[in-house]
C-alpha cells in the first residue's frame, strides 16, 4: 500500500512509482487519503495516521512504500496501531522524514525498514540502479552490499576497521528530533546510517555535536555516512571536513561516500537488521528485512 505520512506528494511522479512496482509483479493501492493536501502536510494528522493503521492492519497488504517525505511523520507515530505492527509485521520502505517512522517502528515493534527512494518516482534522480536497488531490498532475501563511490562528496570521509552491528538511523536530522524522545534507539553496538540535504557544514556540525553531548554515540560500532546533498555554502569548510572532524575521533570505523540519501543514484538497504561495515574495502553489507 502507498502512503503519505509526511508532505504532500505529486500524482504525477506516484504514477510513474506505480507503474516501476507493478513491473516488479507487486499490486500498487494508494492508501485512500494517498493525495490529501493541508499546506505542508499531506492532509491532517488524523488522516495520514488512519492510512498507516489500514496499511498495517490490512492482511492483504505485505508492504507499505511511502510516496515522499517532507515533514510530518513525528506528528503521527504516536497513534500507530503498534499492536496491529507486531500481529503483522511488513516492511516500510522510505526516506528522508520517514526515518522518524521507521524509528518508530522500530521502538515499537522492532520492525526494520528499508531506507531507500518512495513511490514518488523521479527517473532523473533515481535511474536504474536506484530502482533495481529498491527492487532487491524489497522482494529478495539475500543480503544488500553498498559501495562507496567516489562521486560522492563525503568520500573523503573514512576512518579505517571493521564494524558489526544492526544498522539505526537514517536522515541526521529525524534523528537528532529523535532525541529525549521514546523513540531515539539505543546505539550502544549499533552502525549508525546518517545522511541529510540542504545543510550547510555548521548545521551538520551542531547536529553532530549535539548527538555527540547527548551520549547518543556512546558505544557505537561504527558509522556509515550516506549522502549530504546540496550541504555546500560560502565557507573553507566542506561537510566532509566536518563529518571526519565530529566522527573520526570516535574511535570506530566510519565509511562515507554512501550512495544512499538524497542524491542522484540513491541506493536502498534495510535498516534494523544486522549490517558489517568494512571501511578498508569501502563497503556496507545489510541483512534483508524481508523473510
Amino acid at each position: 500500500m502507498l502512503v503519505s505520512p509526511s508532505g504532500p506528494t505529486r500524482p504525477e511522479r506516484v504514477a510513474r512509482g506505480i507503474e516501476l512496482l507493478t513491473g516488479w509483479g507487486l499490486r500498487a493501492v494508494p492508501a485512500p487519503h494517498v493525495y490529501a493536501r493541508q499546506g505542508y502536510l499531506a492532509g491532517t494528522d488524523a488522516l495520514r495516521a488512519a492510512d498507516l493503521n489500514t496499511a498495517f492492519g490490512d492482511p492483504a497488504v505485505r508492504g507499505v512504500i511511502c510516496t515522499r517525505g517532507g515533514y510530518g511523520a513525528q506528528r503521527v507515530v504516536d497513534a500507530i496501531d503498534m499492536a496491529a505492527v507486531r500481529r503483522d509485521p511488513k516492511v516500510v520502505a522510505g526516506f528522508s522524514d520517514v526515518t522518524a517512522l521507521q524509528l518508530a517502528l522500530w521502538r515499537g515493534a522492532r520492525l526494520a525498514g528499508v531506507h531507500g527512494p518512495g513511490a514518488a518516482w523521479r527517473d532523473a534522480r533515481t535511474p536504474l540502479a536506484s530502482a533495481e536497488s529498491l527492487h532487491a531490498a524489497l522482494t529478495s532475501t539475500a543480503p544488500v552490499t553498498v559501495h562507496a563511490v567516489e562521486r560522492e562528496d563525503t568520500f573523503p570521509v573514512r576512518t579505517r576497521g571493521r564494524a558489526v552491528g544492526r544498522l539505526l538511523g537514517g536522515n541526521l536530522c529525524l534523528v537528532v528530533a529523535s532525541l529525549g524522545t521514546p523513540d531515539m534507539p539505543d546505539l550502544t553496538g549499533a552502525v549508525l546510517l546518517l545522511e541529510d540535504m540542504q545543510e550547510p557544514p555548521y548545521k551538520v556540525d551542531r547536529m553532530l555535536t549535539q548527538l555527540r553531548r547527548a551520549g547518543a554515540l556512546d558505544g557505537l560500532a561504527g558509522v556509515a555516512v550516506g549522502q549530504f546533498t546540496d550541504c555546500a555554502d560560502g565557507w573553507t569548510v566542506g561537510v566532509a571536513d566536518v563529518l571526519t572532524e565530529r566522527l573520526g575521533d570516535l574511535g570506530v570505523p566510519v565509511l562515507g561516500g554512501l550512495p544512499i540519501g538524497h542524491g542522484p543514484g540513491q541506493l536502498s538497504v534495510p535498516v534494523g537488521t544486522r549490517a558489517v561495515l568494512d571501511a578498508d574495502a569501502g563497503t556496507v553489507t545489510v541483512d534483508a528485512a524481508v523473510r
